[in-house]
């Protein structure tokens, strides 16, 4: 969720070469279409461990994938980069006690920007997930690296470093999030409104809430998503917009991406309760014609985590 849908138009679609010499794009466009950030970061993760599976992953650690990326085949390094954030979002592997670890993983990262794009933005993923504030120059770097062209070489590193930056959670970071939350660009304003969201302080809080009324109707569901979490009741008239399946069937999103929209609604609606959003839950949990989003609405009105519908 993971962007991105331009300000005037969504009906856009991802080319098929990312190579290919097209006019750019808004971001959005480039993870998955008229979809939350969160999701769209998921997303990409799930496909490739779906397709390529455990990589020979038996007692291997976070220092032998990062041996890898540094020297490893072409085709083996990203699928290292890859095994790499997944092992460091346990949180526990031994290479995170070692102070000296951080500087590394920063260095193969900087390193790899003449590298396979995927390598790295599975990297920034796994500098988001080490959580140290040392990794902020990398990622700032990762961020800015427009060049002289004022294009960004690859949009979609640039949405993982933004992303990175959120997991941090360093105050350090909210003066860039905060300029590219002014973006132009609906997908970039998306994922700074996502990050800040996370970031502690006064002005990352402003700028969320400010963002409740940007015109992208993704930028304004990934700032009430940020809100709830914080359990700011100043999300609840855009988390409202989310629960309306009536709504959300005037946009061109599939039956899937509403459930899902619906879905993360719902889970954060928990977290802000009162009289309306417990109505809108009672409406979907006693008549969606979706089990998915029935089960979603009663788990939050229940307060538990949503489970799985049973398979039909």
């Amino acid at each position: 969720m993971t962007q991105e849908n331009p300000p005037d138009s969504v009906t856009a679609e991802t080319p098929a070469d990312p190579t290919a010499e097209e006019p750019r794009q808004s971001t959005p466009f480039l993870v998955v279409q008229f979809f939350l950030f969160p999701l769209g970061i998921v997303a990409v993760c799930v496909a490739v461990f779906v397709v390529f599976g455990m990589i020979a992953a038996e007692g291997r650690g976070a220092r032998d994938y990062l041996d890898e990326v540094r020297s490893g085949s072409a085709n083996r390094r990203w699928q290292a980069a890859f095994e790499l954030a997944k092992v460091l979002q346990a949180g526990k592997d031994p290479a995170l006690r070692d102070p000296k670890f951080v500087e590394e993983i920063s260095r193969v990262f900087t390193a790899s920007s003449a590298d396979d794009p995927r390598v790295r933005r599975y990297l920034a993923l796994a500098l988001g997930r080490v959580g140290d504030r040392r990794t902020l120059p990398a990622l700032l770097e990762a961020v800015d690296d427009a060049a002289a062209t004022g294009a960004h070489p690859d949009p979609q590193t640039q949405v993982f470093a933004i992303w990175a930056l959120g997991a941090v959670r360093d105050p350090a970071a909210t003066p860039k999030l905060l300029q590219l939350a002014r973006s132009e660009d609906a997908g970039l304003r998306k994922a700074a409104v996502h990050s800040l969201g996370a970031v502690p302080g006064d002005e990352a809080r402003a700028a969320v809430v400010a963002a409740l009324q940007d015109p992208v109707d993704d930028v304004r569901w990934n700032a009430a998503l940020a809100l709830a979490q914080r359990r700011q009741p100043e999300a609840a008239p855009v988390l409202l917009e989310m629960l309306d399946r009536a709504a959300l069937s005037r946009l061109p999103m599939t039956d899937e991406q509403k459930e899902d929209t619906i879905g993360q609604a719902a889970a954060a609606a928990a977290l802000v309760p009162g009289p309306e959003i417990k109505a809108a839950l009672e409406r979907l949990r006693d008549g969606d014609p979706s089990l998915k989003v029935r089960e979603a609405a009663r788990a939050a009105l229940e307060g538990r985590p949503a489970s799985p519908p049973p398979a039909s």
